[in-house]
């Protein structure tokens, strides 16, 4: 690997796949998000070579890589030492088709000859058990089949099978069209197939980004971002899974590498309320419909996070087959969180319904068989505010009362009684506002530091964290409180270092925090602006948009240093700050006209 992430990432909610710089796809799980990678070469696997899908050109010098404009197609043009040039384009195909999305999983490549008379090798080699062995194959004259557990993967083309089956170099002299997915025969000549896939995805993508109700500036970066976190719902469910990738460890050399491919309920609701901004609702009613199959009673209590196919258990493992990213295991499978208590999730899940009540543009808005669903929830959110819990952060470690689950649960509430208001329950707005505002109290009681003059991390403490950032935007304190003020203060001056900003600095369960988590960043800036630092946060705003990779995407974390992205990637947390970032401090539409 280069070392880095510059990674791309094409999909279309029912697959995804990561490629590099030289249009190699890397990471990919087949037949969705959380199974078993196929392609897995971005955590190097140690029984044999592979784990890969690569358009190898002979005497390549030079790449280059874009996406074509407001979709999630991307092209890549390989160069060599002689004159020859290569182009691939790679997607995953995606349209609408019999009152229905048609998103099969199924990634397609086609490459054709830009100049010179370059030479190509195709290699694909899928791996299985996460890099253990390769699968059995089959072939006939037109296609190659890999029996995968579960799963029958079949590679259609016009290439001659046997160069491609023995990764064997020839002439690329035409274009060609290869069509990965599942055992089934087109019915159609391949050439066709792909011609129009692309165009019809093309398509599709251009029609959803046009309908975004996007901020002035930053265009291009907003629609990016916007179009990763559409890539990273499976649509099957209406799961948000909070990256697409395994162990790529927050720190170099650090055993901070988690497994992301499942649903944080906060993470989505984060997804859902940036979407909602933009005017993409369908990923709120989605990812609704994935919550309220989860919990439907009272007695429900919510985990943080659940399989992307309502899965309860995630067992967390140790994989001995893939060295890990750049070799820096350990590997894991499964997320030992799911078995924490995190109680900010039952105000995420509120906040992510709200708008359904309000927004009189939706199909199906809220009414009051789903507010009375909600208040199953709201009783949870008021059981629990201040209870002790592991906290956003999912320390292993301890569990202490954390200000921001309360002030969540207290959100709960609030919009609670905000949501009968609308709905015309007076008997409903009395109860739920008597309880957010004892909630209010309280919390204010025992997370607000007088002598240190901010907010803590938890009842009684003195810590900062950056979550205590938000409690603006959720509406507990005003933007212009002078405790709301003391507070970002004191995070700029505690947690921040240059460009970047530490969740918090307090030694936790593997010790100190070592890189900026990029989202906290896009929270600062958020909060500057918030109290009338706007131009301070513009320019902060500017320096970590130089940080994105060169195809505009982020993972979670960043080197103070030199910038270097760490973590699981692409992860929605941070293209989340990036777009409410960007809303928050662009200039209005007006002053275009």
């Amino acid at each position: 690997m280069s070392g880095t992430l510059d990674l791309g990432m094409v999909g279309n909610g029912s697959i995804a796949a990561l490629l590099d710089r030289d249009a190699r796809i890397v990471w990919g799980c087949i037949p969705a998000f959380d199974a078993d990678p196929a392609f897995c070469a971005l955590l190097e696997p140690t029984a044999q070579p592979g784990g890969d899908f690569a358009i190898e050109l002979e005497d390549q010098v030079a790449s280059e890589q874009h996406y074509v404009t407001n979709t999630a197609v991307l092209r890549t043009v390989l160069r060599d030492g002689h004159g020859g040039a290569v182009e691939v384009t790679d997607f995953a195909p995606r349209w609408h088709q019999y009152d229905r999305s048609y998103r099969p999983v199924m990634l397609l490549r086609r490459v054709r000859p830009l100049a010179g008379a370059p030479r190509i090798r195709v290699r694909l080699r899928p791996l299985v058990d996460y890099g253990a062995r390769q699968p059995e194959t089959t072939w006939g004259s037109n296609h190659i089949r890999y029996l995968l557990p579960g799963f029958t993967l079949r590679l259609t083309t016009d290439a001659p099978v046997r160069v491609v089956r023995e990764g064997l170099p020839f002439l690329l002299d035409r274009e060609l069209h290869l069509v990965l997915g599942p055992d089934e025969t087109l019915t159609q000549p391949v050439t066709d197939f792909v011609r129009s896939a692309e165009q019809r995805t093309v398509g599709y993508w251009r029609d959803w980004v046009r309908s975004l109700s996007i901020p002035l500036e930053w265009q291009d970066a907003v629609i990016r971002s916007a179009i990763t976190l559409k890539l990273c719902q499976y649509e099957e469910t209406g799961a948000i899974v909070a990256a697409m990738t395994t162990s790529i460890p927050e720190a170099p050399h650090t055993v901070r590498n988690w497994d992301y491919r499942y649903c944080w309920l906060r993470d989505a609701a984060f997804v859902v309320r940036a979407l909602n901004r933009l005017g993409a609702t369908r990923t709120m009613e989605g990812y609704l419909g994935y919550v309220f199959n989860l919990a439907t009673t009272e007695e429900d209590a919510l985990q943080p996070l659940y399989g992307i196919g309502y899965e309860r258990e995630l067992a967390e493992d140790e994989v001995e087959t893939l060295a890990g990213y750049r070799g820096m295991g350990p590997v894991r499978r499964g997320n030992l969180a799911w078995l924490q208590k995190q109680h900010d999730v039952y105000g995420s899940v509120v906040l992510a319904s709200t708008q359904l009540f309000f927004d009189q543009r939706l199909d199906h808005p809220g009414d009051p068989a789903m507010f009375e669903r909600l208040e199953a929830i709201g009783n949870r959110a008021y059981a629990l505010y201040d209870q002790p819990d592991a906290g956003l952060w999912e320390f292993r470690g301890r569990t202490e009362v954390h200000t921001y689950s309360a002030v969540m649960c207290w959100a709960a509430c609030d919009r609670l009684a905000r949501i009968a208001v609308h709905l015309r329950l007076p008997g409903r707005v009395q109860h739920w506002r008597q309880r957010a505002d004892a909630m209010h109290a309280r919390i204010v009681a025992e997370a607000w530091d007088e002598g240190r003059g901010h907010f803590v991390d938890v009842f009684g403490g003195h810590r900062l964290d950056a979550s205590l950032l938000l409690l603006a935007d959720l509406g507990f304190v005003a933007p212009d409180d002078p405790r709301f003020v003391g507070t970002v203060e004191a995070i700029g001056r505690d947690l921040r270092r240059g460009n970047g900003l530490f969740r918090y600095v307090a030694p936790d369960d593997f010790g100190v925090p070592e890189t900026s988590f990029t989202i906290c960043t896009f929270w600062y800036i958020d909060a500057l602006a918030a109290i009338g630092r706007g131009e301070e946060a513009r320019t902060l705003f500017e320096s970590v948009l130089a940080r994105r990779n060169p195809l505009g995407l982020l993972s979670e974390d960043l080197a103070f240093e030199d910038g270097e992205a760490w973590g699981n990637f692409p992860q929605t947390y941070s293209h989340v700050g990036l777009i409410i970032a960007a809303t928050r401090l662009s200039r209005p539409w007006q002053e275009a006209t």
